[in-house]
């Protein structure tokens, strides 16, 4: 097992009285995310008075879980550990001095690391937020991590006018289409960049169904053809880099003079190079954003989460933002949607129907 300090392993673990979790234990690989599966035995714990009981629902497979199991997030929680840190789940008993949440609601993790690969867990209050439980189950099991990643890089970082632009790279991801859905319902103009594929035709035609201004390749960010772009909508003010390497320095080019540029992924595990001209030069900023630390960082005023899931859930109900393309998979079919979420070219999101 050329590669591994210790082995990743994931167990498939019987909750008492018939819960089921996700488990990895040892510690973490790059390599072998999939390395054995078993069945184990663990009780639910008791509900305290300050707890409740949900009944998880869906629970997505995102980049970060894989991180997280492969030892290379930026949380890394004890082993052996439940998977998982988004999802969407009901509230089925509440402790005696529960006051936030009643049984029925509809509830989110406040937080990464409270394992939602499970179909039961008992949460204290705080850990969890309600949700309006009138949206898509897709859209709720998806809400907590992408939409809010997109949310908050379009409004803290530059002030954004209908008809400004803004570029990203990994345009089809999940935060890619929640930031051209969020910016279309503000009137700002998108210029999204994926690389190039077979079914690319597919994908420009999917990704401007939802709102998308332009859709390119990556080769086209170096071609003169890029100036056909900034004929239709002004050169972007923001960009947003989600994968770091040459593709970031060639978002770098094409920013405004003083625009910003928010890095909040790496997916092609290459560093950040920022030409030394567009910093003397052009004045651009280089930020990086994680809403992880965002919720953290506003924990104490719980208020300001809620507001912007509020606006998200309006934007959800009007049918300006629908979840990402999403492959719905039963719980006894998980490690085939782990395995999806590990491949090149991912065009629709692993769900796990709890």
């Amino acid at each position: 097992m050329k590669g591994c300090g210790r082995r990743s392993i994931y167990k498939k673990a019987r909750l008492y009285p018939q819960i089921y979790a996700f488990v990895f234990i040892l510690t973490h690989c790059l390599s072998y995310v999939l390395l054995t599966v078993r069945l184990k035995n663990v009780d639910l714990p008791a509900i305290g008075e300050n707890d409740v009981l949900i009944k998880l629902l869906a629970a997505p497979i995102n980049p970060s879980d894989i991180n997280m199991i492969q030892g290379t997030y930026a949380i890394l929680p004890d082993l052996p550990s439940i998977g998982g840190n988004e999802g969407v789940g009901t509230v089925i008993e509440t402790g005696k001095k529960v006051k936030s949440l009643k049984v029925g609601d509809w509830v989110i993790p406040r937080d990464a690391g409270l394992g939602t690969w499970r179909t039961e867990a008992v949460f204290a209050e705080e850990d969890v937020i309600s949700v309006p439980n009138d949206i898509p189950l897709l859209s709720a099991a998806t809400l907590g991590v992408n939409p809010c990643t997109a949310f908050r890089m379009l409004v803290d970082f530059e002030d954004l006018m209908p008809g400004d632009s803004i570029i990203q790279n990994a345009a089809n991801s999940g935060v890619g289409q929640a930031v051209i859905q969020i910016a279309a319902s503000r009137g700002i103009n998108t210029i999204n960049v994926v690389r190039d594929r077979p079914e690319f035709g597919q994908l420009c035609e999917r990704l401007k169904a939802i709102g998308a201004t332009h859709v390119i390749k990556e080769e086209a960010l170096r071609r003169p053809e890029i100036k056909e772009v900034f004929k239709s909508c002004p050169k972007p003010k923001l960009a947003l880099n989600g994968v770091g390497g040459k593709s970031a320095t060639e978002l770098l080019r094409h920013l405004q003079t003083g625009g910003s540029m928010v890095t909040y992924g790496g997916m092609s595990r290459q560093p950040v190079t920022v030409p030394v001209s567009a910093l003397i030069f052009k004045d651009v900023k280089v930020r990086g954003f994680w809403v992880t630390q965002w919720k953290r960082d506003h924990a104490s005023d719980g208020s300001l989460f809620g507001v912007m899931l509020d606006e998200l859930c309006s934007l959800i109900r009007q049918g300006k933002l629908t979840a990402p393309a999403c492959t719905q998979v039963a719980l006894q079919d998980f490690h085939r949607a782990l395995d999806a979420s590990m491949q090149p070219f991912i065009s629709s999101k692993q769900v796990l129907l709890l």
